[in-house]
């Protein structure tokens, strides 16, 4: 949790944006695994704790900006409840935290809504993507579940991304400290990995290492031997000589700032002359589009940059032919670099989606095209000082994907079928890294995490 100040800055920047009515925050509750206090780890909502900071169910809040009033609603503990989970400081003290001089039992929030409504007030909320709180504001506004979802604040939406696109230095803190864990989650899965161990193995190593240091995953483990299957948590398959690991993985602070990372590495000691030609053009591509992030640089032509260099590479390993550049805008490239080039992150490892991605990664310069690949580029306009985003090129041979192009003649002039037929087998490398956009360029965030065929095969050794 930051200091005051931190919580009422922003609070008051997103207030300046929306300009009136009433901003309703819904954090989140305790969600059951199979029956009531059997519960899963629990998760604040990211737009909640951004603007208010408390890790807790059972909160809400309000910003009238007509009043410039800011309540926190949520009740202090029974002794029942104390007796079995402990005693918590009072509402009003942590309210007093986060900067929040006012506070109100929990039940009062749906006598404040029919207020503002019966007043003529415009009442502005977030998504809910979560069914309990899709339900509570369909039950205070007394509207539709269809409707709720359909009249999310536009302007709620757009100055939440504008605010929170744009990291403090605290919360660049919480990001390293986050990737310093990753760090170690990575270098002790290259090191522990070996044939004949099963996935689940590693993913139980590197999610230990995670809660060991106060933290836990920021999504869950993609380690897996099928890297062409892009995001695949199945982890029952026993590594093999010959075969190579993909773990995309990273940590979560306490704080709940995230950390995304991706690395590949044999599963023997080395990587074979195959598995180096590709790994190679996915490292050049990572590492050429990292040095072109600047402000002001859309991000749709560095995920094309990418998309060129991949191209490129895989027209002299002869899997492409014809013009490089004729290729990539017709979208053949795509058979081996079907994914967008990375996405931001922050409090979300796909920072604020539930905001809706179109909102957070593009914009009125950049529409999203509809090409295959391209479509799921997430982040597509002008990179701006501030922005933390992930950068993850990857080349993948997915046999279906292979056979439905190859049957359908799809882009016969770019892609070399018959030269496929040695790479069936090869699964997928990634190859990720954390950007810091800084006034003159960029930084990579976190210590280094081993990534040259070099620096793998020595943490392999």
């Amino acid at each position: 949790m930051f200091n005051a100040s931190t919580y009422q800055q922003r609070r008051q920047k997103i207030q300046e944006k929306v300009g009136s009515g009433l901003l309703v925050f819904m954090g989140n509750e305790d969600s059951p695994m199979n029956y009531t206090d059997n519960i899963y780890p629990f998760r604040q909502d990211s737009d909640f704790l951004y603007c208010f900071g408390l890790s807790q169910p059972h909160l809400a809040a309000i910003i009238d900006i007509d009043k410039q009033e800011t309540i926190l609603f949520g009740d202090d503990l029974s002794v029942e409840y104390i007796v079995w989970m402990g005693p918590q400081a009072p509402i009003a003290e942590k309210a007093a935290a986060v900067g929040v001089e006012k506070t109100a039992p929990y039940s009062d929030l749906s006598r404040h809504l029919k207020q503002a409504q019966e007043a003529g007030q415009e009442i502005h909320y977030l998504p809910p993507y979560r069914t309990d709180n899709l339900l509570k504001l369909s039950e205070y506004l007394g509207k539709p579940i269809a409707q709720i979802r359909e009249e999310a604040s536009v302007s709620f939406i757009k100055a939440m991304v504008d605010v929170a696109s744009i990291k403090e230095a605290a919360e660049i803190v919480e990001m390293e400290k986050a990737l310093v864990v990753s760090q170690q989650m990575h270098h002790r899965a290259m090191q522990s990995a070996k044939a004949g161990m099963l996935e689940s193995e590693l993913v139980g190593i590197i999610e230990g290492i995670a809660i060991a240091t106060g933290g836990r995953l920021a999504y869950p483990a993609i380690l897996t031997i099928n890297g062409q299957t892009l995001h695949n948590h199945v982890h029952s398959n026993r590594l093999q000589s010959g075969q190579m690991v993909l773990g995309d993985f990273g940590a979560e602070a306490p704080s709940s700032y995230a950390s995304d990372i991706t690395r590949t590495f044999p599963v023997d000691k080395r990587f074979t002359q195959q598995q180096k030609d590709i790994y190679n053009i996915v490292l050049k591509a990572e590492m050429d589009t990292i040095e072109a992030l600047k402000p002001g640089v859309p991000f749709k032509d560095i995920h094309l940059l990418a998309a060129r260099i991949i191209a490129d590479g895989l027209q002299q390993l002869g899997l492409m032919k014809g013009n490089v550049e004729e290729a990539v805008q017709a979208g053949a490239h795509a058979l081996f670099f079907p994914h967008g080039l990375g996405h931001m992150i922050g409090l979300d490892v796909h920072d604020m989606e539930g905001l809706g991605e179109n909102y957070v990664g593009y914009d009125e310069t950049v529409e999203r095209s509809d090409q295959f690949g391209l479509k799921s580029l997430r982040l597509a306009k002008k990179l701006q000082t501030g922005f933390v985003l992930t950068i993850e090129p990857g080349i993948y041979f997915i046999p279906e994907l292979i056979d439905q192009w190859q049957s359908e003649k799809k882009h016969e002039a770019f892609i070399n079928y018959d030269a496929l037929s040695n790479f069936r087998n090869f699964s997928g490398i990634r190859i990720e890294d954390n950007i810091l956009i800084t006034e003159d360029g960029h930084k990579i965030l976190g210590p280094p995490i081993a990534k040259t065929i070099q620096e793998v095969e020595a943490m392999r050794g």
